[in-house]
């Protein structure tokens, strides 16, 4: 029976230390945390205190610990009723009776020193020191029933007008102190000759169990349990610890024919702390080994676990497979590499990037997409290491691996696999040590696979969006040339004409000199102005690599002004241009500026009706202090407009309200906006007619780059 009752005091006593120190530790400067620890720190001292008195070897020691627990007895309500009104948020309006509580609580600390709390202790039931109550012991326990009463009085009054998390809260609170307390009080039985035993006490470290739940659970005192992982150690060295303790318990019974409390709870303690500090120690140890002796191990794992980082922002196939080439030969010290790429174009796996391999021409050789070792790969989706491979039983399979291995110079291969589909390989050769692969080597690689082919799968989609962008750029080029083609042919004719009535009046008029002098200049002039015109549809029509440079913004409308004014003229529309005069030089890639520019005005002239007018102007936009930022560019017709509900479709591929359109110009009009950094929005009133307003930056490649930096 006793050993039953200095166990559950040893628990109660620790696990409210620990309860006492961990909401301490979380906010040291919050009452209510402050609070909460004083009680649990006051709950372990007496529950300690009570555990040593039950085995006190002589009456001097025995009086000893009845006084060391009578400290934490007294000052449990105390703070318990402090902590009430600091949970509550009652201290400011309860100063009085909190500093009251401490003077009548201080008073009798004080007075438990002395005869007149405990006039003597004696045996009881089969506790063999228990107190004597002195004449004063009474106040103790009026203080107790006021403090206790007065506390819960609050917290019922709470928890009746709370709601939510802090309802739940306080619920809980509610139920572990009485659980607590009901305890606590059946110890009083035998001091007042009631031959009971304190059975409620056994159910103290109920309380401190019921609070952990409501740190865990209800966030408890604003704890977010990062607890959770420490609450499991914590319960799971007590579930180990109370069976090992009667263990020990037992066997120095059998073995010593009695039990030595002291002895017991020091071998206790030394148990406890080593369960704490060891895993610790271990952890540490193995930081220390790797940063010290195994240095080389720790930098190259850092660095396969920076690439796999690195490989999801990578979004150039290129760029991606060079990366994870060099990092791996570096940081593994491997002598070779080589990344295979499944091409679908092609339906065979080709060699993408290499690093020192020895028969580059064999090793180069594409596979195709149902070679018996990539379909086996597919299959297994797993790290095929050839050591292993060369120690199990040889089968077709074993002999289809080895054979690819030895062509690819691999001595492990790692597979690519996204969607249960596999894209490619990645091959390594021996270490530099020649050392195996290592179970931990395998692990990190096998991560860095996962990452490496949802980065693969992302450059192939940007890729096969960059392609679809092209070709629908080039689409609309053609769209476009079709309609300048007539243009052109019209403006053709008439330099054609003049040459041609020049060419038949020469015969006639040969001799007279001032004809010819004629005829010279209005051939020459005539055949410039159609080579010019020539020119200016072959430029457009060639396709050219992206070129950036400064260029003057107003001269680029100008020219494309008079290149498709004669479109304007069929129709009997006029194109005014009302250009800020003194902007600066604009950075950008004139032959898709022009390409702009030409969509915008061609649906300009497509959409205002007869002797219609079309109006062009730019204006730039400075910062604060004077410097030009950006410039804006506003095309504007007095058509027939477009629905507001059409302003976000008409940037879409394929969207087009013309019988003949191709749906391609507009799309691509803003993908060439955006590609230089800029904007461009459409503001419509119906039969009113339409602005596209486009705002480009003065330097797009600055500010491109400013924008990568902060993506990164």
């Amino acid at each position: 029976m006793l050993l039953a009752y200095i166990i559950s005091n040893l628990i109660t006593a620790t696990l409210s230390l620990f309860l006492g120190i961990f909401v301490y530790s979380k906010n040291r400067k919050s009452n209510i945390n402050i609070t909460f620890a004083l009680m649990n720190l006051s709950i372990a001292i007496w529950a300690f205190g009570f555990a040593m008195a039950i085995r006190a070897p002589d009456k001097d020691w025995g009086f000893f610990w009845v006084r060391f627990l009578n400290v934490g007895a007294i000052c449990i309500p105390l703070f318990f009723l402090h902590f009430v009104f600091a949970l509550l948020k009652l201290e400011e309006i309860s100063k009085k009776a909190i500093k009251a509580a401490y003077a009548f609580s201080g008073l009798t600390l004080i007075i438990s020193f002395t005869p007149l709390f405990h006039s003597d202790i004696s045996p009881k039931l089969s506790f063999k020191f228990y107190s004597q109550p002195g004449p004063l012991y009474f106040i103790y326990l009026l203080l107790l029933f006021l403090y206790i009463n007065y506390g819960f009085f609050k917290l019922l009054n709470a928890y009746k007008k709370a709601s939510g998390l802090f309802k739940n809260q306080l619920k809980y609170i509610i139920i572990a102190c009485v659980v607590g307390f009901s305890g606590g009080i059946t110890t009083f039985l035998p001091v007042f000759n009631v031959n009971i035993y304190p059975f409620g006490q056994l159910f103290f470290p109920l309380e401190g169990l019921i609070i952990s739940y409501a740190i865990v659970k209800h966030r408890l005192m604003d704890i977010d349990f990062v607890i959770r992982k420490g609450a499991v150690y914590v319960f799971a060295s007590f579930l180990y610890l109370i069976p090992l303790v009667a263990i020990m318990l037992y066997a120095q019974k059998i073995i010593f024919k009695e039990t030595n409390l002291i002895f017991s709870v020091l071998l206790t303690t030394a148990i406890l702390i080593a369960a704490y500090i060891f895993p610790k120690l271990r952890l540490h140890a193995e930081y220390r080994a790797e940063q010290y002796v195994f240095k080389n191990l720790k930098d190259y794992k850092k660095a396969i676990q920076e690439l796999t980082r690195a490989t999801v922002t990578i979004l150039n196939k290129n760029e991606l497979c060079k990366k994870i080439v060099n990092t791996i030969t570096q940081a593994m010290d491997v002598k070779s590499a080589s990344i295979y790429l499944l091409d679908e174009e092609e339906n065979c796996y080709v060699l993408f990037e290499s690093n020192s391999l020895k028969n580059l021409p064999n090793t180069a050789s594409n596979f195709h997409k149902n070679h018996p070792f990539f379909s086996l790969l597919e299959q297994r989706q797993e790290i095929i290491v050839r050591e292993e491979i060369e120690h199990i039983k040889e089968t077709a399979d074993t002999q289809t691996i080895l054979s690819a291995m030895n062509a690819l110079e691999a001595e492990i291969t790692i597979p690519l696999i996204s969607k249960n589909k596999l894209i490619g390989i990645i091959n390594l050769g021996i270490k530099g040590n020649k050392k195996m692969y290592s179970h931990e080597d395998l692990e990190l690689l096998s991560t860095l696979a996962g990452s490496a082919a949802v980065a693969l799968e992302n450059a192939n989609l940007v890729e096969n969006l960059n392609k679809q962008r092209l070709a629908m750029e080039r689409a609309d080029r053609l769209a476009q040339i079709g309609t300048l083609a007539a243009g052109i042919a019209h403006e053709i004719r008439n330099p054609m004409v003049a040459i041609k009535t020049s060419a038949q009046l020469l015969p006639e008029r040969y001799e007279d000199e001032e004809f010819r002098s004629y005829f010279s200049s209005v051939v020459v002039s005539e055949i410039e102005r159609v080579t010019k015109k020539i020119n200016n549809l072959l430029d457009y029509a060639r396709p050219a690599n992206p070129f950036f440079q400064k260029e003057n913004i107003n001269s680029i409308i100008d020219e494309m002004v008079a290149f498709l004014k004669n479109e304007a003229h069929k129709k009997g529309q006029t194109i005014e241009t009302i250009l800020s005069p003194n902007l600066p030089q604009i950075t950008v890639d004139k032959e898709q500026i022009k390409q702009v520019f030409i969509n915008l005005i061609l649906n300009a002239i497509e959409a205002t009706p007869q002797n219609g007018k079309i109006f062009i102007s730019t204006q730039k936009q400075e910062k604060a202090n004077g410097e030009v930022e950006f410039i804006k560019i506003q095309v504007s017709d007095t058509g027939i407009g477009i629905p507001k509900e059409d302003w976000e479709k008409i940037f879409t591929p394929y969207y087009t309200t013309k019988a003949s359109g191709s749906g391609f110009g507009l799309a691509t009009t803003q993908q060439i906006v955006i590609k230089h950094g800029g904007t461009i929005d459409v503001n419509s009133k119906l039969n009113e007619g339409t602005t596209f307003t486009i705002t480009l930056p003065v330097n797009p490649l600055l500010l491109l780059n400013n924008n990568a930096q902060h993506v990164q």
